[in-house]
């Protein structure tokens, strides 16, 4: 059985066989976002949220829990309005990075998968199925959007999310979804208390600021 035909039936094959599989086929110094997405058109969503975050979560590639989380929102949407395959804009399938570090990164991914995906069955499968896929989708969107935020220590947490979501959606594991809830929601508390105390730091340089200009004057 080819690659093919084991990307199509990823109910039936590991995840962590696929990803391995996915980093034999890409090979080269660059990999475009066009590259990666044409191996993964038309598999299952929740493959496709595993790779898009697995590799957020091991850092090792600069910058790219920025461009991964840009990358996000496309399934996140389709997961919001249900469409049945994932859209792209030209110019963002255009973005390439270096594919030994991508290679490196899904290397990772996989050994990661197989350590985790033994626990994922089939069961609460209501949470994998509309209106909780909606809901699956908006945390999703919130995710991507955290992740593209150029703030320390943003990535981790809402990646773990992600996985979370993408296993739960690839095995039909509602359980899995329902533990990605509280892992977003701590994602969304670091960001309000990371801008809590910007803000917080910035008033007080700027009256600091003010009473030196005062004393000057």
């Amino acid at each position: 059985m080819g690659f093919t035909e084991h990307m199509m039936r990823s109910d039936d094959v590991p995840a962590s066989r696929i990803v391995s599989e996915l980093v034999a086929r890409l090979d080269g110094d660059r990999v475009s976002v066009g590259d990666l997405l044409g191996h993964l058109e038309g598999r299952a969503l929740g493959l496709i949220l595993l790779i898009l975050s697995l590799p957020i979560c091991i850092p090792n590639v600069p910058g790219i829990s920025t461009l991964f989380g840009l990358l996000l929102i496309g399934p996140a949407l389709q997961m919001i309005f249900g469409a049945k395959s994932l859209w792209m804009p030209g110019f963002v399938k255009k973005w390439s990075f270096k594919g030994e570090h991508l290679r490196g990164a899904l290397k990772a991914c996989g050994a990661i998968l197989r350590k985790i995906e033994v626990l994922a069955k089939p069961r609460m499968r209501a949470m994998t199925r509309r209106p909780a896929m909606i809901y699956a989708g908006v945390q999703t969107l919130v995710m991507a959007l955290i992740l593209i935020l150029p703030m320390p220590g943003a990535n981790i947490i809402p990646g773990v999310a992600v996985v979370l979501t993408g296993l739960g959606v690839l095995q039909r594991d509602g359980l899995f979804i329902l533990l990605s809830i509280p892992v977003a929601a701590g994602a969304m508390a670091w960001v309000v208390i990371f801008f809590k105390y910007v803000v917080e730091a910035v008033m007080w340089v700027c009256g600091q600021a003010q009473m030196l200009l005062a004393k000057m004057m």
